[in-house]
C-alpha cells in the first residue's frame, strides 16, 4: 500500500510546485519602422495549461526598464492583448518584457500570482 502511495505524493508535490506554466508568442515584428509619434505597438498572446488560472482576472503589462503600460484584449481573442510603447526619437532600439499578474482558484479565496515572459528587443529602422 505504501509503495502505491509515495509516487502518487510525489507526483502532486511536483504539480503543486510547477506553478503557472505559461507559453508567451510575441506577435510583435522585431523591426518596425519610425513612427512621427514614437509610439509603437506590441501584441503577445499568453498560453497557459493551468486549469485553476481565472482568464478574467489577468492584467497584462509591458515593463520597459522601469515603466508598466497597460495592455487591452485585442478583439475576438481570449488570449491576447497589445499595448503601446514610446521609444525615444534617440533611440532605435528598446527591451522589453510582458508581465501577467492574474488570480488563481485554490480552497477558499483565489491568490494572486504573477508571471513574465522573456526579454525582446524591438529596433527601430529610420
Amino acid at each position: 500500500m505504501r509503495k502505491k502511495f509515495v509516487p502518487v505524493l510525489l507526483l502532486l508535490l511536483l504539480s503543486l510546485s510547477a506553478g503557472c506554466k505559461a507559453t508567451f508568442t510575441n506577435l510583435t515584428p522585431q523591426r518596425q519602422p519610425r513612427r512621427p509619434d514614437n509610439q509603437y505597438t506590441v501584441e503577445v498572446a499568453l498560453n497557459s495549461q493551468q486549469q485553476t488560472l481565472r482568464w478574467q482576472s489577468i492584467h497584462p503589462q509591458i515593463v520597459v526598464g522601469n515603466r508598466l503600460y497597460p495592455m487591452t484584449p485585442t478583439q475576438l481573442m481570449t488570449n491576447r492583448w497589445e499595448g503601446v510603447i514610446p521609444v525615444p526619437a534617440s533611440s532605435s532600439e528598446v527591451k522589453y518584457h510582458y508581465q501577467f499578474d492574474f488570480e488563481y482558484n485554490t480552497f477558499g479565496k483565489p491568490k494572486n500570482d504573477s508571471t513574465r515572459s522573456a526579454d525582446y528587443l524591438l529596433k527601430i529602422v529610420d
